[in-house]
C-alpha cells in the first residue's frame, strides 16, 4: 500500500449507468442550517438531483441511509448546479439547476423528525426561466456591484450570454467571433466575465460594456447596419494561451492577491486581473479537473489538480507539495467542511463514483501470518460440509416466507354462502325501517394440514352490513383436522352498501425446530353476498331522474335466465323489464332492449344504480362464460354524469364542515361549563356563604347546550357516514363507467380505484376530498401531463381539508378530459404522447374552462 494514497473518509456510487461532468458537483450549506457544515449537491445527465450530508462513524464506512438527504428526478439532464443568493428579498442560499432549455432555482429545507433518522428534506421551486437557446454552462455573482444578492449568466451553445436578475430576464449579448463555447467565470473584483474562446485565447468582457451594448434579440444582419446601430460588444483584454482550456477559476483570498486560474490541456496558468501572466506551470500529464483553495503561507495559493492517471497533485503556486493516488479518474473536485473536518477533498467521476477523502501517510501495518503446514483431513471436511448443507436445507424448507400454491398451503380457509335467504332472519339491532330485514348464512371451513397454534378467525364486511359474530377463537388444530363455523350477514345501517363482498382471515402460528413458539402466518379468502340481501323484486317504474345505458356485443338475454331469483317464471312481461326495491326505500328499474344490444338502468338516486349495474355485468359475464363465449364485452358510450356526482361530493363535504362547526361549539361550551364549575366550587368552599348569583341556572343551561350539541354532532356523524357510503357507491359507478368508456386494462382500473377510493372510511383527520384531490393532481402531473412544465411542479406534502370543492371538481373534470384525449393511466413517471380524441358528453368549452388555473 502506498503511503501517498488518498484516505477514503466516505464514498458511494450514484445510480446505475448515469453520466456526470464538471458542473455536476457543488458543495455548500444549501439548506441554510447555519452549522458551517457543507452539503454535497450532485446532478446527473439522467436528471437525478442528490444532496448528501456524509456522517461516517469512522473513516471508510459505507454510506448510511440518513447520509442521503434528498434524491429527486427532474426529468431533464442537469448540466450544472450552483448555490448562491438567487432569490430576491432574502440573503439565504438557494440552489440553481441548469438544464438544456431551462434554469430552475429551488429552496432546500429540512423538517426535523421524531426519530433518529426521521429528518425530511424537500425542494421547493422558487422560479424558473425557459431558455430560447440551448445552454452550455453558467456562472453567478454580484454583477454590477449589487449587494446581498447574486445574478446568473448563462452561456448558450451559439455564443450568447443571457443574464438574469434573479426572477427576471435582464438582457442577452452575443460574443464576437464565437465558434464553440468554453469555460466561463465571473470576477467580482473587476466586474467582468472571463472565458476562453475557440481561438485559444482568454478573453475578458466588462459587465457594463455588455449592459450598454446592442441587444442580441435586436441584432441587425448586415455589416453596415451593425456599424450604425448602438454599441458593439468590445473585449476588455485578451491573452493567447495557445491551447484549449478545461476550466477557469477566479480566486481572491485575504492573504493573496486576486488571480485568474486557467487549466489548459498541457499547462496551468495564473493571471492577474488585467490579463498579465503571474506564473505558469507546464504539466507532464493530461489534467482532468482542478480547484484553487486557500494556502497557509501568505502570498501563495494552493491548487488541487486531478489527472487521467488517477492522481491528485497539490501545488503551492508552481511547486508540487503533495501527490496522492485516487481510485478513479475525477472530472470534478471540490474542497468542503464536513462534520467538523475542514478541508475534505470531494471528487466525482464521470460514471458516478463520489468520494470524500483526506491526505495522510498512515502506513499499512498488516503482516501476513505464518502458514501452518499441517495435513488436511479431507474426509472430516466433507462430513462437516454435508452437515452444514443439511442444516441449510432444513432451515430453508421450514422457514420459507414466500407464498405457496393452493395445493401446498399449510392452512386453507373457505367460505360458502347459502343460495337462499334464511327462513328466519337473524338480523339484530338493525336500523332499517323495512318490515323485514333478511339475512343470509355463511359457512366458513378451516382445514389444516399441519399443527396450527392459536388459530383466530376474523370475518369482516363493510358497513352498513354486519355479521352476527365477527371473531372466533379455536383450540390448536392437529394435522389433517378442520373446524367449521356458521354465521349470518344482514343489513344493519339505514342505507345501501357500496359493496356486497366479505373477507375471512385466519391468523395462526406454525412451530418449527428453531422456533417452538411458532412462526406467525395468515390465510384468507373472500366471499360474495347475494343481491337479495339488500333488495327485493318490485314493480318497475317508467320515470326516473338518472339513467345509464350499457352496450354489449351480444344479443340481450332474458331476465328469466340471468335473474331467476328476482323474476316470477309465470309472468312473461318480466323478461325485458325488472324492478328492484331496496330495503332503504328507493327503487331501481332494469330494462333490456328488444331491438338493440343494450341494457338501461334507471333510478331516482345516482348511487342506487351501482349495485344493479355491477350485478348485471357480473351475471352477464358468468352467463356467457358458461356458454364458452370468450369475446363478450360491455361498453359505455353515454355521457359521464359528472354534475350529479359533484352534488354527492358537495353534500358529503357540507356535512364534514358541519362536523367541524359542532366540534368548535362543543369545545367552547365545554370551556364555559368548566369555568362555571370552578366558580361554583369556590363559592361552596368559602367559609362565609355568598349568594350564587344565578350561577346554578347558568350551569344547568350550559349543560343542556352541551347535551344538545353532542346529540346534534352525533346525528351529523351518522349523516356523514351515510353520505360517504352513497359517495362510495357513486364512485364505484364512475370507475366502472370510465373503464367501460375508455376500455381500460386491469392495471389501469387498479390505478383508477386507488385514485378515487383511497380510504375505507372517512375520518376527521383525513377525508376523502383532500386525499382524492392529491391523487388526481399527481396523475395530472405525471402520466396525464401535457408538458414538462406541469411535471416540474411540486405537490404539497401535507393533506389539509380544503375550503371548498371547486378545485377537486375542476381536477376531476380535467382528469376525464385528459383520458378522453388519449391519456393512459400508469404509475410510471414517463408521460406518454397524448392522442386528441373528444370525450362524449363533455364539451370542449367545459374542458378548456377546467384547464384554466
Amino acid at each position: 500500500m502506498s503511503l501517498f494514497k488518498a484516505r477514503d473518509w466516505w464514498s458511494t456510487v450514484l445510480g446505475e449507468k448515469e453520466e456526470f461532468d464538471q458542473g455536476c458537483l457543488c458543495v455548500a450549506d444549501v439548506d441554510n442550517s447555519g452549522s458551517g457544515q457543507d452539503k454535497i449537491i450532485v446532478g446527473s445527465y439522467m436528471g437525478y438531483l442528490r444532496i448528501f450530508n456524509p456522517r461516517p462513524v469512522k473513516p471508510g464506512d459505507e454510506i448510511q441511509p440518513e447520509d442521503l438527504l434528498l434524491e429527486v428526478q427532474l426529468r431533464e439532464p442537469i448540466l450544472q448546479v450552483e448555490v448562491g443568493k438567487f432569490v430576491s428579498g432574502t440573503e439565504g442560499l438557494h440552489l440553481a439547476v441548469l438544464h438544456c432549455r431551462k434554469l430552475c432555482v429551488y429552496a432546500v429545507s429540512g423538517t426535523l423528525g421524531n426519530v433518529e433518522h426521521g429528518n425530511q428534506y424537500q425542494i421547493k421551486l422558487m422560479y424558473e426561466h425557459n431558455l430560447q437557446r440551448t445552454a452550455c454552462n453558467m456562472t453567478y455573482g454580484p454583477f454590477g456591484g449589487v449587494k446581498g444578492r447574486d445574478l446568473i449568466c448563462i452561456q448558450s451553445m451559439d455564443g450568447m450570454l443571457m443574464l438574469f436578475e434573479q426572477e427576471s430576464y435582464a438582457f442577452g449579448r452575443f460574443l464576437p467571433g464565437f465558434l464553440l463555447p468554453g469555460p466561463l467565470t465571473y470576477s467580482s473584483r473587476t466586474d467582468s466575465f472571463i472565458t476562453v474562446s475557440s481561438c485559444r485565447q482568454v478573453e475578458s468582457y466588462k459587465y457594463q460594456v455588455l449592459a450598454f451594448a446592442t441587444d442580441a434579440d435586436e441584432r441587425q444582419e448586415t455589416e453596415q447596419q451593425k456599424l450604425s446601430s448602438g454599441k458593439r460588444v468590445a473585449v476588455d483584454w485578451v491573452l493567447n494561451i495557445g491551447e484549449q482550456a478545461l476550466d477557469i477559476r477566479v480566486v481572491s483570498f485575504n492573504q493573496a492577491v486576486s488571480s485568474v486560474f486557467v487549466l489548459g490541456e498541457r499547462n496551468f496558468f495564473c493571471l492577474k486581473d488585467n490579463g498579465q501572466i503571474r506564473f505558469m506551470k507546464k504539466l507532464d500529464y493530461s489534467p482532468s479537473c482542478f480547484i484553487p483553495y486557500c494556502s497557509v503561507k501568505e502570498g501563495t495559493i494552493n491548487t488541487l489538480v486531478g489527472n487521467h492517471s488517477k492522481m491528485l497533485n497539490v501545488y503551492q503556486d508552481i511547486t508540487l507539495k503533495w501527490a496522492t493516488q485516487l481510485p478513479h479518474i475525477p472530472v470534478s473536485v471540490k474542497v468542503a467542511n464536513l462534520q467538523d473536518l475542514k478541508g475534505v477533498i470531494v471528487t466525482l467521476t464521470d460514471d458516478g463514483h463520489l468520494q470524500c477523502s483526506y491526505l495522510g501517510t498512515d502506513p499499512s501495518l498488516f503482516q501476513a501470518p505464518r502458514v501452518d503446514s499441517r495435513e488436511i483431513n479431507y474426509e472430516e471436511f466433507e462430513a462437516e460440509m454435508k452437515e452444514l448443507q443439511k442444516i441449510i436445507k432444513e432451515a430453508t424448507k421450514t422457514q420459507d416466507i414466500l407464498p405457496k400454491s393452493e395445493k401446498h398451503r399449510d392452512l386453507i380457509v373457505t367460505a360458502e354462502v347459502s343460495p337462499d335467504l334464511d327462513a328466519e332472519s337473524q338480523a339484530i339491532d338493525s336500523e332499517v325501517k323495512a318490515e323485514a330485514v333478511p339475512s343470509v348464512t355463511v359457512k366458513i371451513t378451516i382445514q389444516s394440514r399441519v399443527t396450527a397454534q392459536k388459530p383466530n378467525l376474523a370475518v369482516c364486511v363493510q358497513a352498513p352490513l354486519a355479521v352476527t359474530c365477527d371473531q372466533f377463537v379455536f383450540d390448536d388444530l392437529e394435522p389433517d383436522s378442520s373446524e367449521t363455523v356458521v354465521l349470518s350477514v344482514f343489513l344493519k345501517g339505514n342505507c345501501s352498501p357500496s359493496e356486497l363482498e366479505g373477507n375471512c382471515m385466519v391468523s395462526y402460528n406454525i412451530p418449527t425446530e428453531l422456533n417452538p413458539e411458532g412462526i406467525p402466518k395468515v390465510a384468507q379468502c373472500n366471499f360474495r353476498l347475494p343481491l337479495r340481501l339488500v333488495c327485493s323484486p318490485a314493480q318497475p317504474s317508467k320515470a326516473a331522474n338518472h339513467k345509464i345505458t350499457i352496450d354489449t356485443n351480444k344479443p340481450p338475454i332474458s331476465f328469466l335466465t340471468i335473474f331467476p331469483d328476482f323474476v316470477d317464471p309465470s309472468e312473461d312481461d318480466q323478461a325485458n323489464v325488472l324492478g328492484f326495491q331496496f330495503l332503504t326505500g328507493s327503487k331501481t328499474t332494469l330494462l333490456a332492449s328488444k331491438t338493440s344490444q343494450r341494457y338501461r338502468i334507471q333510478s331516482d338516486q345516482l348511487e342506487d344504480l351501482w349495485l344493479i349495474t355491477r350485478e348485471l355485468t357480473l351475471r352477464l359475464e358468468e352467463h356467457f362464460k358458461k356458454q364458452n363465449c370468450k369475446d363478450f364485452a360491455c361498453t359505455f358510450s353515454g355521457s359521464i354524469p359528472l354534475q350529479e356526482y359533484f352534488e354527492l361530493i358537495d353534500r358529503h363535504f357540507e356535512l364534514r364542515l358541519n362536523a367541524e362547526k359542532f366540534q368548535e361549539l362543543l369545545s367552547e361550551r365545554a370551556v364555559q361549563f368548566r369555568a362555571i364549575e370552578r366558580r361554583l366550587l369556590t363559592r361552596f368552599k368559602d367559609k362565609t356563604p355568598a349568594p350564587l348569583q344565578h350561577l346554578d341556572t347558568l350551569l344547568e343551561g350550559t349543560f343542556r347546550e352541551v347535551i344538545a350539541l353532542a346529540d346534534a354532532a352525533e346525528e351529523n356523524q351518522a349523516n356523514v357516514f351515510q353520505a360517504f357510503t352513497k359517495l362510495k357507491s357513486a364512485t364505484h359507478l364512475m370507475i366502472m363507467l370510465i373503464s367501460l368508456w375508455q376500455k381500460l386494462s386491469t392495471d389501469q382500473v387498479a390505478v383508477l380505484e386507488a385514485t378515487f377510493l383511497p380510504l375505507a372510511e372517512d375520518t376527521p383527520e383525513l377525508g376523502w376530498e383532500e386525499t382524492v384531490d392529491a391523487a388526481i393532481s399527481y396523475l395530472l402531473r405525471t402520466c396525464l401531463s401535457k408538458s414538462s412544465k406541469e411535471q416540474a411542479l411540486t405537490l404539497s406534502s401535507q393533506l389539509r381539508m380544503p375550503k371548498d370543492t371547486s378545485r377537486l371538481k375542476k381536477n376531476i373534470t380535467l382528469f376525464c378530459d385528459r383520458l378522453a384525449k388519449g391519456g393512459r393511466l400508469s404509475l410510471s413517471t414517463d408521460s406518454a404522447t397524448q392522442q386528441a380524441t373528444v370525450m362524449p358528453g363533455l364539451s370542449e368549452d367545459a374542458a378548456e374552462q377546467a384547464e384554466k388555473p
